[in-house]
């Protein structure tokens, strides 16, 4: 059982968690007696934090806003979450830069030493807007990077590509060594930019494939990017990677979250405003690409270029002779 200091804590962080919470399940939770909890949620209210009781048959208790409200308790995890959050806030939202930065600060103030290492240890750079999210990325390891990233400490790590794959199981792989820069966000997945100090070129790691090793490598003196800044060349990377000839643009009516569920990553979707996005993708050929933009059960605008215009009305006409009726394409 926890000691009295403890649980309150614990007891706080659960109030926190959620807006309401069964008298019985919070003793549940502490492993204590309903009782035991009445009396901390007592401590609590003379602490300042406003506790209120709720009625009914779960009857239970309820941590109220304020502005009087004492300092926000934040677990090890709950600090990783508020500084990942608040550093690609834009990413989602516009015009929240500066004040996602502020309250990053502001709550980076009242954090102890230990926490505030965590947070300095984890930056991100915002790279491309994308809501979807190709699967969650263990914290310790975006910390255990970042860590070294702002160490400027060379990275050891195992990495599940597909050409390391083929030589083997990781346990039989010399790790890869390279000198971390920069964590970025690119289409809802998580890279490294990095100098791979084996193959004496920039790479990009995708995060998910990584298993950092430790200790870390000695240090090192950061080199320059081959490029303007990072989003420059992060797009660059990934123009390299696209060998589609053909690349056009078109607005979607439907919003960017529901069209990234949809792209799972193929295409760069920007917001257009209320239920419209902007996508951009390739193909290997233009009429292909009409095709596409037309697959996903929502109304569209092809944007251009020419050339994917053209082929839309190419295939409008083709749909519309294939199911015998008149085409209503102007030409």
């Amino acid at each position: 059982m926890l000691e009295t200091s403890a649980r309150l804590l614990a007891l706080l962080s659960l109030l926190q968690a959620r807006r309401d919470w069964p008298g019985q399940t919070l003793a549940d939770r502490l492993e204590v007696s309903p009782r035991t909890v009445r009396r901390d949620v007592d401590r609590l209210r003379e602490l300042g934090y406003p506790v209120q009781a709720t009625r009914g048959p779960d009857g239970g208790y309820r941590l109220d806003a304020g502005s009087e409200l004492p300092p926000l308790l934040f677990d090890d995890d709950q600090a990783v979450a508020v500084a990942v959050a608040l550093q690609t806030a834009t990413m989602s939202v516009q015009g929240v830069e500066e004040a996602a930065l502020r309250a990053l600060a502001t709550v980076r103030q009242v954090m102890p030493a230990r926490l505030r290492h965590r947070i300095d240890a984890l930056q991100v750079t915002r790279v491309a807007k994308s809501s979807w999210r190709e699967g969650d990325i263990d914290a310790e390891r975006l910390l255990a990077i970042g860590a070294a990233v702002r160490a400027r400490e060379v990275l050891r790590f195992d990495y599940e590509g597909r050409r390391e794959m083929r030589e083997g199981p990781a346990g039989q792989r010399p790790p890869r060594r390279a000198e971390p820069h920069h964590l970025v966000t690119w289409g809802g997945r998580w890279y490294l930019i990095g100098w791979d100090l084996d193959r004496a070129d920039w790479r990009m790691y995708r995060v998910d494939r990584m298993t950092p090793r430790t200790p870390n490598g000695p240090r090192f003196q950061p080199r320059p990017l081959p490029a303007a800044d990072v989003a420059d060349f992060v797009a660059e990377r990934f123009e390299r990677q696209d060998l589609s000839p053909c690349k056009g643009t078109a607005i979607l009516h439907v919003p960017a979250a529901a069209a990234n569920d949809w792209i799972r990553g193929q295409a760069l979707v920007e917001d257009a405003g209320p239920d419209r996005c902007r996508v951009t993708a390739g193909s290997w050929s233009w009429v292909g690409l009409a095709a596409w933009f037309g697959m996903f059960g929502a109304d569209f605008e092809l944007v251009g270029p020419p050339e994917l215009v053209e082929a839309g009305a190419a295939l409008a006409e083709r749909f519309a002779r294939g199911s015998g009726r008149t085409s209503t394409v102007p030409h």
